[in-house]
């Protein structure tokens, strides 16, 4: 079911939701999609939202502003992160549930690690394709993937000229039907502030790729917040969600007690 909601500052953005034979007893999981991606491309295709949905999960998915279904503005002061997780507590708000489990991946774990360290709502987190970076630049690794080059390669009239290095988001943004200067705007404005990992005290997981450039040193995310476990899988930054212990991952330790 697709629905949509209002945000604080006029965008309206969709949402799915998924369930089958749900168990009532077990908090509903919201999951939020990587940069330049969304909720298809990046939990329902690769069978994240089957797996959880088999187990008995009610399941939602945000396509982030600037993403997907959602509504695409230009303007850089209508993005960021900070404002992403304010859209996610909407959809908490939304869900009806006093308890959910979180989880993102990539531009979507910056959002719910600033989601979970400011809503009680939040009862487990996974928080993947991020991982040094998180704790030493803020978010993003913007030491591999300088916002200047992605917003380059996004806006370049031919992708051909897009800086190499970047090359890849642009091929990724044209792949998904994005608006590429909704996205531009949106890596112009990626978090760059210090995350509020001391303030996260509930379960943990940090998912990442073996071979994920932009997730190196996972365990430096790890051992910055309490008690959280490191799952590393073979794949890269766009492979990993693909493996299928991706989903396995994730399905078991959101069913945790």
């Amino acid at each position: 079911m697709t629905d949509e909601l209002r945000t604080h500052d006029g965008l309206t953005l969709r949402y799915r939701s998924w369930s089958r034979d749900p168990d009532d007893a077990l908090p509903p999981v919201v999951l939020l999609h990587g940069f330049a991606a969304d909720s298809r491309l990046n939990w329902e295709g690769p069978g994240v939202v089957e797996a959880l949905v088999a187990r008995g999960r009610r399941v939602y998915a945000l396509d982030a502003r600037g993403h997907g279904a959602s509504d695409r503005p230009h303007d850089d002061a209508l993005y960021g992160e900070s404002l992403m997780a304010r859209d996610v507590r909407l959809l908490i708000d939304r869900t009806g549930a006093d308890r959910v489990h979180l989880v993102g991946y990539s531009m979507g774990a910056v959002v719910a690690v600033l989601a979970a360290a400011q809503d009680a709502r939040v009862g487990r987190l996974v928080a993947g394709g991020i991982g040094a970076g998180a704790v030493e630049v803020g978010g993003l690794d913007t030491r591999v993937m300088p916002p200047e080059l992605v917003s380059a390669a996004l806006t370049a009239d031919d992708a051909a000229d897009a800086p190499a290095r970047t090359r890849a988001f642009r091929v990724l943004a044209d792949t998904a039907g994005g608006d590429r200067l909704a996205l531009a705007a949106q890596i112009r404005a990626v978090h760059r502030d210090a995350l509020p990992l001391d303030r996260i005290k509930v379960p943990t997981l940090v998912l990442t790729g073996g071979s994920d450039p932009l997730a190196t040193r996972p365990e430096v995310l790890a051992s910055a917040i309490a008690g959280a476990e490191l799952t590393v899988l073979p794949g890269d930054h766009l492979t990993v969600v693909r493996d299928p212990g991706f989903a396995e991952a994730v399905v078991a330790f959101l069913s945790r007690a």
